[in-house]
């Protein structure tokens, strides 16, 4: 490896590149060498292993439980939260009687395996809970009145919220005062307020103990199953019953899934639940899982790749652009006919998805370098807005453009009569949720919140540069602190002939990979471009070659009209430095290793 560039000072450079094709630094992951070679020893594993454990602040004592997460020992007892026993309480309460209860869920995948894990919960006891799913463009985001005063006329007695609710006062009121008991359980930015509720069970309460704050809220929905499944036992009422407990364990794949499509950090317990969860959901137990797989041509063992690119979007596009609900009917079902065709409903829903995102995606980009010009300052937040725009797509355009400029972005769709939503995806080092809730606080917006890296608002049209004042202004000296540091972090430098499926079998263990535990990014050099090409609409692929004759297959996604994928297809037949990460590529029985390229030098 190369070391620091005497003219660098505060960076460790990786093959002396100060500026890449993107703009990056590629900066070289601390690991002392005294703690990676007895990480190697302990654990007998090859150095550029033990080197992606130690960069990412593993100490000798704590990598053996790094390397073999247990829900035994990072679990914690559901009465740790604030309100759970209340919760529990209530709920086993409304089992034991027979009472109508409703599971109140987000549109999105967090929201659908929180409201999923809960429907086969209660199935499992025999009982039915009705899943209430609002409708994207009709409701919108969170509990609203008339759809929870609608469930009390039904003879719903008690309506749990999941991945929502948090910041839902007037609603949750309005049910509350109408004699509905409502039970919360969130993972969101709290404020110091609570809304109305038997219970609020949020990791993210201003007043809880910090160290579960990660948990996304398919994690709450777990935990809190766990806690209704001991209070239910501790009543003796299975003995009653004469039946056996339900197996808990087996919906880990529900978590799996939608922690992993959630974007929250996968450390601590995230990481235990989300590798235990890979585990379950590659036995292919779940109906619903197991179609939508055969549908996104999964062929191998599922991992975080799988679960955030292939099965996530499909489930989310039901919420976008088709049923909001058919998410959690697919995630809930045992009937593997309905599953299938569910699974298919779903798949043209993502592909009809695909198309308005890409129309959206062109007219937003535009407006953006509209507004910047030609050479012009990139401000610290960016947002675009527009009449017409479709609501279920915002989120994903959001972050194609948080990626392009590298900035905090707000994209937001415009009705006809003025009101406006938007969505927002933000950089590391910037709490675009806490911005939101404070624009909210401050009666710039009507509502919004969201956690550090994501967040949803309401607003009205005239409103919108008042917003982007105030979001610039509040952030601009984070955002500033942010793109200072902004580098690629790698964990090394890797020959093409080091990129075997045997290496990336060893890496995996080091997983599961995701927000908060960065898959593990290489560089090579004198890499010879002997084959490159578009395929798709704008990914780039390319066939390298090393000094020592290796091959090696790559891809650089969605960059083709971009300066990464510009720069590699005017590389054929030259010799360059590339960045990336490096997996398995399953193909006709045969396992071959590939690149997947980040970022490119000269």
């Amino acid at each position: 490896m190369n070391q620091k560039n005497n003219s660098t000072a505060d960076l460790d450079l990786i093959l002396a590149v100060e500026n890449s094709v993107t703009g990056r630094s590629w900066a070289a992951r601390p690991a002392e060498h005294r703690i990676v070679q007895a990480i190697a020893q302990n654990h007998n594993l090859p150095e550029i292993v033990a080197r992606v454990i130690a960069g990412r602040g593993i100490g000798i004592e704590d990598a053996d439980t790094f390397l073999k997460p247990t829900l035994k020992e990072m679990l914690p007892d559901p009465s740790h939260f604030k309100d759970m026993d209340k919760a529990c309480v209530r709920i086993a309460d409304a089992i034991i009687a027979g009472e109508k209860v409703a599971v109140f869920g987000d549109y999105d995948v967090d929201g659908a395996t929180s409201s999923a894990i809960f429907k086969r919960f209660f199935k499992a006891l025999g009982q039915d809970i009705t899943a209430y799913i609002p409708d994207r463009m009709l409701e919108g985001y969170g509990p609203n009145i008339k759809a929870l005063l609608d469930l009390k006329a039904a003879g719903h007695n008690l309506v749990i919220t999941v991945d929502c609710g948090i910041v839902s006062f007037d609603p949750l009121k309005a049910a509350t005062d109408a004699g509905l008991d409502m039970i919360v359980v969130d993972h969101h930015q709290a404020e110091a307020r609570l809304p109305d509720a038997v219970a609020v069970v949020n990791p993210n309460r201003l007043d809880e103990e910090p160290g579960f704050g990660q948990l996304a809220a398919i994690g709450v929905s777990f935990i809190t199953i766990i806690g209704i499944n001991r209070e239910l036992r501790n009543r003796g009422w299975y003995k009653q019953q004469e039946m056996a407990e339900p197996k808990i364990i087996e919906w880990l794949d529900l978590v799996a899934v939608g922690t992993i499509c959630d974007v929250v950090p996968l450390v601590g317990i995230n990481r235990a639940l989300v590798s235990q969860g890979l585990k379950i959901m590659a036995e292919r137990r779940n109906e619903g899982l197991k179609a939508l797989g055969d549908v996104a041509g999964i062929n191998e063992t599922p991992g975080t790749y799988h679960a955030g690119f292939l099965l996530g979007p499909r489930v989310n596009a039901g919420g976008r652009v088709g049923r909001s609900e058919a998410g959690t009917i697919l995630l809930s079902t045992d009937d593997p006919q309905e599953a299938q065709s569910i699974s298919t409903e779903l798949n043209t829903y993502n592909a009809e998805r695909q198309a308005i995102e890409a129309m959206v995606l062109e007219d937003a980009m535009g407006q953006v370098q509209r507004k910047i010009g030609v050479g012009g300052v990139v401000p610290p937040i960016i947002i675009a807005a527009n009449v017409g725009w479709h609501p279920g797509v915002i989120g994903i355009v959001a972050g194609r453009l948080k990626e392009h400029f590298s900035r905090p972005t707000i994209v937001i769709a415009i009705d006809d009569n003025g009101d406006a939503k938007g969505s927002g995806r933000s950089i590391m080092g910037v709490d675009l949720g806490s911005a939101i809730t404070a624009a909210r606080q401050s009666g710039i917006i009507s509502a919004g919140g969201g956690h550090a890296m994501a967040a949803g608002l309401s607003v009205r049209t005239e409103n919108i540069d008042a917003l982007d004042d105030f979001l610039n202004t509040r952030l601009s000296t984070t955002v500033d602190e942010a793109l200072t540091s902004l580098s690629l972090k790698l964990d090394g430098v890797l020959s093409l002939g080091a990129v075997q499926p045997d290496l990336v079998e060893r890496l995996d263990q080091v997983g599961p990979y995701g927000q908060g535990n960065a898959g593990p990014r290489f560089a090579f050099t004198d890499v010879y471009i002997s084959y490159v090409d578009v395929v798709g609409k704008d990914h780039v692929k390319c066939s390298l070659k090393g000094p020592d004759g290796s091959t090696v297959k790559a891809m650089a996604f969605r960059c083709a009209d971009k300066p990464l994928g510009r720069f590699l297809l005017e590389s054929r037949s030259k010799t360059i430095k590339i960045a990336g990460t490096i997996r398995n590529n399953l193909w006709n029985g045969r396992t071959s290793a590939e690149i997947f390229i980040d970022d490119a030098a000269e």
